[in-house]
């Protein structure tokens, strides 16, 4: 397994779980996403409570609990494509207190961009695939290639919510890709074009 340690940033709809995945299967590296994290680590005890104490209850998993749950799932891997967090600029400082990032890649697309992509959407509500109206069609229009389930548009995949999530993101967010602009660690990777073209671009930057 290879040992590089990559972050892979961008707003909702930018493609970082696609390329995310891609990354980690070119190079070897472990896929980590913090909700992949939470998950799998739902019932690890953290001075401030389990992960799944406040899953459970619909509530949103606190920043030192995250913390914890990221850190323990990086020192688990060698190499990793890190991709979800961090979120903001509290979680940026715990981050680079327990592990040094050899790249910082940020997916860059226009807004308008984003909103068609997420609210092409669709999913399928028993096995979790993607599809897209325009980029991706399954082969039956609106029947799950996989498993034959009708495809759904998720209730955060309208319009308003989309705007609204691009919002939110570009107010938490931004000062994370911020910090890394001015630290002189950001690659911004045009991420407009096939998953193809961008993973190219990525990669490349990788094997240089």
């Amino acid at each position: 397994m290879s040992d590089e340690h990559v972050l892979l940033l961008g707003p909702p709809g930018a493609g970082k779980g696609t390329q995310s995945k891609r990354l980690a299967a070119e190079f070897d590296l472990e896929h980590v996403t913090t909700g992949d994290a939470l998950r799998a680590n739902k019932h690890v005890e953290t001075e401030h409570g389990t992960p799944a104490s406040f899953m459970d209850a619909g509530e949103l998993v606190p920043d030192p609990v995250v913390n914890e749950i990221v850190k323990t799932a990086l020192e688990d891997a060698d190499g990793y494509v890190l991709d979800g967090y961090p979120r903001n600029l509290s979680q940026v400082e715990y981050l680079d207190s327990v592990t040094d990032l050899d790249y910082v890649f940020y997916l860059a697309v226009p807004e308008d961009e984003l909103v068609n992509r997420l609210t092409g959407r669709r999913v399928c509500p028993d096995c979790g695939a993607n599809y897209h109206v325009e980029f991706n069609q399954p082969a039956e229009e609106g029947v799950c290639d996989e498993c034959g389930a009708d495809l759904v548009q998720r209730d955060d995949d309208t319009e308003e919510t989309v705007r609204e999530r691009l919002r939110v993101y570009h107010e938490n967010t931004e000062p994370v890709v911020e910090h890394y602009r001015e630290k002189g660690t950001l690659v911004e990777v045009e991420g407009e074009g096939t998953p193809d073209d961008v993973f190219e671009r990525i990669a490349s930057e990788v094997r240089d």
